[in-house]
Parts: structure tokens; sequence; C-alpha cells
């Protein structure tokens, strides 16, 4: 029976076997990966997955997308997770993230790189953002991720200071996780067509951030409020946070735009706020 994509879940199937082949290319699966497929679909990248890798772990809230998955593979092949994975717990498809907590660290030791996940999707337009921060949340048990999302998420998440695109996404997301714009598609490899062209990106994990940030609470206030209104300067956006004169103690001139601060001037800043607290 053909299935018909859902407008609440904001489903556009990929089909295009080229796009499909890059996908593959790109993620390059290799036998033992454990691999994690966010929103499987149709199975158009599933089963050229399952080729390289099995069992495959897919996570798919359309329930009956996950029974027409369940009845075409095998359990042992074919592990499909009926769930919103804005709330999905990635964790727990890593054994040793159960692993009990360091006496020495408080924490638990992160899993070696050949036991972290590998995800891969093409990701709703309308989650994209939150699902990404949900990952974000989880990053210390992922190795890397490939997503298929709206063109223009991708250049914001890519966007270097100075430019147009550069803003919250592109600072929350470049202190975490290295990322590489891969490749445009446009809307005629899906069904139906989106009205907006899509992009390839991965992202990697940094195993030591780029900048030393030492609460991850203040840099998020810092930058939510620096870009809360762009075309105003430091001065205005941030004067609930500090004072022209605190930020040139900083080196950091409080007539600039946010959209011109480098990651290390922000984390000067979001340290600052945190020193203060």
């Amino acid at each position: 029976m053909e299935h018909r994509a859902r407008k609440r879940f904001g489903q556009h199937f990929l089909h295009d076997r080229g796009i499909i082949q890059r996908i593959l290319t790109a993620l390059g699966p290799q036998p033992g990966d454990i691999i994690v497929e966010i929103g499987p679909g149709l199975g158009a990248l599933t089963r050229p997955l399952l080729e390289h890798c099995a069992p495959l772990h897919v996570v798919e809230l359309d329930r009956d997308l996950a029974a027409r998955l369940r009845a075409e593979f095998p359990p042992e092949r074919l592990v499909v997770h009926e769930a919103d994975a804005l709330k999905f717990d990635f964790r727990a498809l890593v054994p040793h993230m159960d692993a009990p907590m360091s006496r020495e660290t408080g924490s638990r030791e992160r899993p070696a790189p050949d036991r972290r996940l590998r995800i891969v999707g093409n990701l709703p337009y309308n989650v994209s953002t939150p699902l990404l921060f949900h990952l974000l949340d989880q990053a210390d048990c992922i190795s890397d991720m490939l997503f298929m999302l709206q063109k223009e998420v991708v250049e914001r998440m890519a966007a270097t200071p100075g430019s147009k695109d550069y803003g919250r996404l592109s600072v929350m997301l470049q202190w975490r996780l290295r990322v590489e714009k891969l490749f445009d598609v446009r809307p005629g490899a899906f069904t139906p067509p989106p009205k907006v062209d899509s992009a390839v990106v991965r992202l990697t994990p940094h195993t030591v951030p780029p900048v030393a940030i030492d609460n991850a609470d203040a840099l998020a206030r810092v930058v939510r409020a620096a870009f809360s209104q762009r075309r105003k300067t430091l001065r205005n956006t941030l004067k609930g946070l500090f004072t022209p004169e605190a930020m040139q103690a900083l080196d950091i001139d409080p007539t600039r735009r946010a959209e011109t601060l480098s990651l290390a001037e922000f984390a000067r800043l979001a340290n600052s706020l945190a020193a203060a607290s």
C-alpha cells in the first residue's frame, strides 16, 4: 500500500539514487559501526545501509512506517525504535554508557571511538534545530553525524563571523562540533518535493573544543542576548550582562555587532559572566 507523506511529521521522502549514493559515500559505513538512522521513512537509505552494516538502528515516529519496516526486515538486522527523536535516549544504544560513575571523575567514561554512534538521517525541517541541540546534549556518545537539512539551516550552521548567516546557531554548534557542508540537494530529489533547497552536512563532535568554556549556560545567555537584536551594538544587546567598560576590559569594542565576534571572543564574555556569577 502506498504511504502518503504526512505534513504534521514534515515528511519528504528521498528517492534520488544518485543523492543516496553520495550520502553513502560521504558516510563510509564500515562493518562494526553502530549506525542510527533518524527518520528512515520508506527505507530508501535504510536498504543500502543494511548492505554495509547490521544490525542497523532506526528511529521512526510514524507508526505506520515503523510497522512497514518491521514487516520488511528481521529484528536481528533492523532494530526499529518507534519513538520521537526529540525525546529519544541515544545513549541507551551504547552499552558502555551504562557503566557506573567513575569515583575519580564523578562521570561516566567516554566510550571508545569505535563504540560511539554514527547518526545519519533526512531530518524534518520543522524539528531540525531542536533535534540538533538534543543530540548535542548526548554528544559524548556520538562519533559523527551526517544529515540532510534545509540548505538555509546548514549555511547558518557553517557560517563564519562577519557573514549574514552567522548567528546563535553558528556559535553554539561550532563550539561543540566541526561543521562541514558537503553538497546541495534540489527539491526534485524528494517526494513530495519541498519548497526549499536542502543540503547535506557532516557534524563531528570536537575531542577538544576549540575554545575553553567554563559554563555552557553562561555562553548560551551571552549568545542569545547578543543576537537578540542583530542590528544593535553589543553596548545595547548586552547591557543587562556587561557594562561597556567590562567589555573593553576583555578587549571587545562595545560598538561592534554580535555577528562580528569570533567564537573565542564569545568565550571570553561567557567565562567572565560565569566568574562574576
